[in-house]
């Protein structure tokens, strides 16, 4: 009998790691708490139920997969959300990016009635995620880790194991800090090339080869020089995650002075007209400081 799965949060990310759980022998059903969500995806025939109890009927494996802290402790813990409502028993995998006292918050009242959580954010985009090919982190109990591998090795092809709840959302937003400066300063770097006359095709191919290349450089440029800005992963989740790090930096008393100024470049970019583009767009606003669009 396949393993009947829930999936909280249709978005981008959620939807096509439905998509991919289905494929690989699932029995997946969606849940958004937007109605216009759920009727887009009806009408491409995706499994969406129209209420949080039907979603976990009879369904032990949850995923959730949800913007921010607040949309995550609105699902979680709100009267008829899923500590109310998941039966005692009930696995959940929570995938989103968030600081890690919310995280340990939404796990310890679901323990509290019996559920067990898996604290587990992913790095990879939505190509990664209808893929399978995401890199998970994995925070938890080796006991729940085990229950969830069929689940976890349809989604990516590795996974790490972080330590207790809370653990894997604190090594996401670090990876998110480096991965957004790398970004960043890939674009202001790009700019100036071009504005030194390079040709931004002999550009690319000489610093893809370089010590000053990285993973999202060979990822987004390419698409970048074809002016092609659609969202992989969108500037204001950047922002929003850079913003996340930074607060719980402050928590813990630890500066961190070259995200914040990352954050602030990125929100700036979101004031000037490239909210809901890719990251890579940063490279516009970079070129625009020149002229050089």
């Amino acid at each position: 009998m396949k393993e009947r799965i829930a999936v909280f949060g249709m978005g981008q990310m959620g939807a096509n790691m439905a998509s991919r759980l289905t494929e690989q022998g699932f029995d997946v059903l969606g849940y958004d708490i937007n109605p216009a969500r759920r009727q887009e995806l009806a009408e491409r025939q995706v499994a969406v139920a129209e209420t949080v109890e039907a979603a976990l009927a009879g369904r032990p494996i949850v995923l959730t997969s949800l913007p921010d802290p607040a949309a995550a402790k609105s699902a979680w813990l709100a009267p008829g959300g899923l500590v109310d409502q998941a039966a005692p028993g009930t696995l959940i995998i929570e995938l989103s990016t968030l600081d890690p006292d919310t995280m340990r918050e939404i796990a310890a009242a679901a323990a509290a009635k019996g559920i067990a959580v898996l604290d587990c954010p992913v790095s990879g985009g939505p190509l990664e995620s209808l893929r399978g090919e995401l890199v998970l982190i994995v925070g938890g109990d080796a006991a729940d880790i085990r229950r969830a591998e069929p689940v976890l090795q349809s989604l990516g092809q590795s996974w790490s194991h972080t330590g207790p709840i809370g653990t894997a959302k604190a090594v996401k937003l670090v990876n998110n800090m480096m991965s957004m400066g790398n970004v960043l300063i890939a674009c202001e770097a790009f700019a100036l090339g071009e504005a030194a006359g390079v040709a931004p095709e002999t550009l690319y191919q000489v610093l893809s080869q370089s010590g000053g290349r990285s993973f999202h450089f060979t990822k987004r440029f390419p698409k970048a020089l074809k002016n092609d800005f659609d969202p992989g992963f969108k500037m204001e989740l950047g922002e929003k995650d850079l913003a996340l790090a930074i607060d719980f930096g402050r928590a813990l008393h630890q500066p961190t002075p070259a995200t914040s100024a990352v954050r602030e470049l990125m929100a700036q970019a979101l004031a000037t007209g490239h909210r809901g583009r890719d990251v890579v767009a940063l490279l516009e606003m970079f070129r625009g400081f020149s002229g050089k669009k």
